[in-house]
């Protein structure tokens, strides 16, 4: 291909992109950007059973910051391995705190009560639009996010080596 050629199909594909993905609205301008892998996580939520959570106060715990839905198959699926890492080393110092994509609040309560998932869990009914997973940049679930002790996000992906991953961090 003639060099004249390739930088047209190159400037016409840029073209193309320009239009099928807007520029950022101002709104969007001013989401925080997800953190990535050793960066702090800041997080602060009412829970749905009452009382606040705010990551700052879990520091020398181990957090799974856990995305998921009662609509989700694969999270629902998860839920033993999570329930079971919780009751083995939340003594030791491992903290959950689930992030619901639900829409329904009485589907989630009754789920959470009936699978014995202890922990706070943040629901505002957006779906999809979820405050906490928009913001965080979750565009599938379930999406499980490890926090060490210090406040930092150390893997994006805990599932399917969920206990092993936060012993080895409870150990540290």
């Amino acid at each position: 291909m003639k060099p004249s050629a390739l930088f047209r199909l190159v400037a016409a594909a840029c073209v193309a992109v320009c239009f099928a993905f807007p520029a950022l609205s101002a709104k969007d301008k001013n989401k925080a950007a997800p953190p990535g892998v050793g960066e702090p996580v800041s997080l602060k939520f009412n829970a749905v059973k009452g009382g606040k959570v705010d990551l700052e106060t879990l520091k020398g715990k181990v957090v799974l910051i856990d995305f998921w839905a009662t609509w989700c198959g694969p999270c629902v699926k998860e839920v033993p391995n999570v329930v079971a890492a919780y009751e083995k080393l939340h003594d030791k110092g491992f903290e959950i705190v689930g992030i619901s994509l639900d829409q329904n609040k009485a589907a989630l309560t009754k789920f959470v009560k009936d699978n014995k998932m202890t922990w706070p869990q943040y629901f505002d009914g957006k779906g999809w639009e979820n405050e906490i997973s928009t913001r965080f940049g979750i565009h599938a679930i379930p999406a499980m996010w490890l926090v060490d002790k210090e406040g930092k996000l150390v893997s994006t992906n805990a599932r399917g080596n969920l206990e092993a991953e936060v012993e080895k961090l409870l150990a540290k």
